[in-house]
């Protein structure tokens, strides 16, 4: 017998176990929780009584039955406990909060030009202070707020170690934690929006993940995890070498995967994703062109990452809405022709985490912590 487990740790574990039974199956009732668990009923209804008085769970409705009483249906209180994510660009901000389930349930856009100064953080915090306000809850409910940024960031999210592209390196989150009342930490754009395909998929275990925004990035999931690397860059495919003589990268070198893969060296000046896509699916020859000549640096690039690590790939980011079934065909083929091994198995898909991908992986980190720590 091991004596080192305690009546406490045995009254935590079922009261853990009760809660995400729950969680994972949307509502249950005391019965059902009883037979899952192989506990006694005088046990479930006890930790049932607790996680209702702390506001976790709550009765939703009933259970149909043919015989006897209806039994009770108990599920979680989503918003229990909410996060705040932020996304910052060079233009504008998006902010939301997200429940214990990962689900938004309110977001606002602002515009506000990124400046490496304490007039934009100060504007930036009570712009995010204003909106956590706006949702009329309790301090205590808020887990805590992700800025999502486009930059590599330290393991513990607490500075930027690269940031050419906001010119934000060296930044640390005291700047903005300096003036809300929460735990705060920076996300690595592309990371964050692969976090919210993990959280959102369940089919996913390692994959390499590509957000082709303005800009691109790149995350490596490993065992359902984030891969950070040694130093925080594992995954930052946007700047490996395409060419060494290629157009100039704001990293300061030539020819990276960026200058070529991005929505930036995708458009022409003044030009966005619908016109641009309006224009290739209307068949508009000189847009065709460019579309396949993009795929073609595309399917260069992922078979170059692909003979590395021989993984899904997932397309996310800006451009995923606009994406359909025949590009990815045409990109499978593409690949099919230039690699050593070509497969049969499609393994390039399209996202499935949408517009907010971004904001809302900086959020989940701290539901994440939340639902570990009970």
């Amino acid at each position: 017998m091991d004596h080192s487990i305690t009546l406490k740790d045995i009254k935590k574990s079922n009261y853990s176990s009760i809660y995400h039974l729950i969680y994972q199956n949307g509502k249950l009732s005391k019965q059902e929780i009883a037979n899952q668990l192989h506990l006694s009923l005088p046990t479930v209804t006890q930790n049932l009584v607790r996680l209702e008085k702390e506001r976790l769970i709550e009765k939703s409705g009933q259970f149909e039955s043919s015989v006897g009483r209806r039994a009770t249906a108990y599920a979680i209180c989503p918003q229990a406990r909410i996060s705040i994510g932020v996304e910052i660009q060079k233009k504008r901000v998006r902010i939301l909060a997200i429940d214990l389930l990962g689900g938004t349930f309110q977001h606002t856009d602002l515009l506000l030009a990124y400046s490496n100064d304490e007039s934009y953080f100060k504007e930036l915090s009570d712009a995010v202070q204003t909106f956590i306000t706006s949702l009329n809850v309790e301090q205590e409910r808020i887990l805590g707020i992700g800025f999502a940024v486009q930059a590599l960031t330290s393991i513990d999210g607490q500075s930027i170690t690269y940031g050419k592209i906001l010119d934000s390196t060296g930044l640390d989150i005291q700047v903005l934690s300096q003036y809300l009342n929460y735990p705060c930490m920076f996300v690595h754009d592309a990371k964050g929006a692969a976090t919210t395909e993990l959280w959102m998929r369940s089919d996913i275990g390692d994959a390499v993940y590509l957000s082709i925004g303005m800009h691109l990035g790149g995350a490596v999931i490993i065992n359902d995890r984030i891969e950070m690397g040694k130093e925080g860059h594992s995954g930052t495919v946007e700047h490996m070498t395409i060419d060494p003589n290629g157009p100039s990268c704001y990293c300061g070198k030539k020819g990276c995967m960026e200058t070529y893969c991005s929505v930036n060296a995708l458009l022409e000046e003044d030009e966005t994703l619908d016109f641009f896509f309006q224009q290739v699916r209307s068949g508009i020859r000189s847009y065709v062109e460019r579309w396949n000549a993009f795929l073609d640096y595309l399917a260069f690039s992922i078979n170059n990452i692909h003979l590395v690590i021989d993984r899904e790939f997932i397309l996310g980011g800006h451009i995923s809405p606009f994406l359909q079934k025949s590009d990815i065909d045409c990109l499978h083929e593409k690949v099919n022709r230039r690699t050593a091994f070509p497969s049969n198995e499609p393994f390039i898909h399209i996202s499935s985490s949408g517009e907010n991908g971004v904001p809302i992986g900086a959020a989940i980190p701290y539901i994440q912590a939340f639902l570990n720590a009970i």
